[in-house]
């Protein structure tokens, strides 16, 4: 019977909202504002789309984060770390104490827990990726510093 009722919901385009069995949820595309990025946590523009609202059953966060050319985050670090999966442009991921490396379309980059780093885009090219963490204990990054332009131009 469950499948008949969502043939007909499908076929009706019910979108964005679950039928009272369903326990899935639809975060259509747009329903979550875009946001600017914190001057307190970025330097130049950055845009970042939440892709779902965390509803309270899991930690995960994950955002569509744009930055434009020369943008890009401060130092930080990720309780649980973080994934980063680059779907436009071109940018750079740097750890502390390591060399500045170029990310790609397709490139996806591992974070582990507690490793300072920044990424952003280049100097002349703007970069997109999902950034995708887990909480713990309410917390998924622990912002410091601004990046120099010295340590961003090296």
């Amino acid at each position: 019977m469950k499948r008949h009722v969502i043939a007909a919901a499908l076929s009706t385009g019910l979108t964005g909202t679950a039928l009272a069995e369903d326990r899935m949820q639809i975060f259509p595309n747009g329903s979550r504002p875009s946001g600017k990025g914190p001057e307190a946590n970025f330097t130049g523009a950055v845009r970042v789309d939440p892709r779902f609202a965390a509803p309270g059953e899991t930690a995960l966060s994950v955002g569509h984060v744009t930055f434009e050319p020369g943008a890009r985050s401060a130092w930080h670090t990720h309780p649980a770390g973080q994934l980063l999966i680059v779907t436009s442009g071109t940018g750079w991921v740097q750890e502390e104490n390591g060399r500045k490396r170029q990310i790609n379309p397709g490139d996806t980059i591992w974070t582990p827990p507690g490793v300072k780093h920044w990424h952003g885009a280049t100097a002349t090219t703007g970069v997109s990726h999902y950034a995708i963490q887990n909480s713990i204990d309410g917390k998924n990054v622990d912002w410091m510093e601004k990046v120099s332009d010295g340590e961003y131009q090296n």
